[in-house]
């Protein structure tokens, strides 16, 4: 595997609409059946909502995509160089984002995704709301009938498992027993739902995903016995 060959993401997601009673009679019925097998006997359909909407790609939208790569500055240092697609507006947010995926495929013969539990949840994510919202799938995210041995993926999550399967850790464990600064200063995932609707502050949203980034490039490294990311080696473009 080599390093130039991976773009490093993360998502953050919100539920479509800001209150469950926001959604039309129909979605309300099909949200109940969907959910309530899985949430406990005194959760209602409206804190169900608030608590699991933004997870389920058919209620949530995508507000944010963070990306990295892994480059070399001119003194043969390991760097990192991020930016974000974010908005309100979820469309542009994936053609950007499948652009992107398309010119790196290009670029790189080895292009693979790299991330935390991208497996299991951002990039299906990813595809069932392009699916959703009319747009075609670039060639790399074309995995419904790919073996698995030739899905393209690096997630540190079924990295840290090694064969085990019934182990889950999360990035903020991760990084905390691999001695790596934590990306949870101001915010957490169940924090943004919140901090998008009622604070309505994007950008705070936006730099904790960048942070989520950075922390699992420096995991990567540390998988591979490499130093992590010093603060000047992190390049952040907007």
């Amino acid at each position: 595997m080599q390093l130039s060959d991976l773009l490093v993401l993360d998502i953050e997601t919100a539920p479509q609409t800001a209150h469950y009673d926001e959604l039309s009679e129909r979605r309300k019925s099909l949200w109940w059946n969907k959910i309530s097998k899985t949430v406990p006997e005194n959760i209602t359909p409206e804190e169900s909502y608030r608590m699991r909407a933004g997870i389920l790609a058919e209620f949530g939208k995508i507000i944010c995509i963070s990306t990295a790569f892994f480059y070399e500055n001119e003194a043969k240092e390991i760097c990192l160089k991020v930016k974000s697609i974010y908005g309100d507006d979820e469309r542009p947010i994936l053609e950007n984002f499948s652009l992107l995926c398309s010119k790196m495929s290009s670029i790189h013969h080895g292009f693979t995704f790299a991330g935390h539990n991208i497996k299991e949840f951002d990039i299906p994510y990813i595809c069932r709301r392009m699916i959703i919202n009319g747009l075609p799938l670039p060639a790399c995210l074309q995995l419904h009938n790919r073996k698995p041995w030739e899905v393209k993926m690096m997630d540190t999550l079924n990295w840290w498992k090694f064969g085990d399967n019934k182990n889950y850790i999360s990035l903020d464990l991760l990084a905390e027993v691999l001695q790596i600064p934590t990306s949870k200063t101001d915010i957490n995932g169940s924090m943004v739902q919140e901090v998008y609707y009622k604070e309505k502050n994007l950008s705070r949203i936006v730099s904790y995903c960048e942070r989520d980034v950075v922390v699992t490039a420096n995991i990567i490294l540390r998988f591979m016995q490499l130093p992590i990311l010093k603060e000047n080696q992190v390049l952040v473009v907007h």
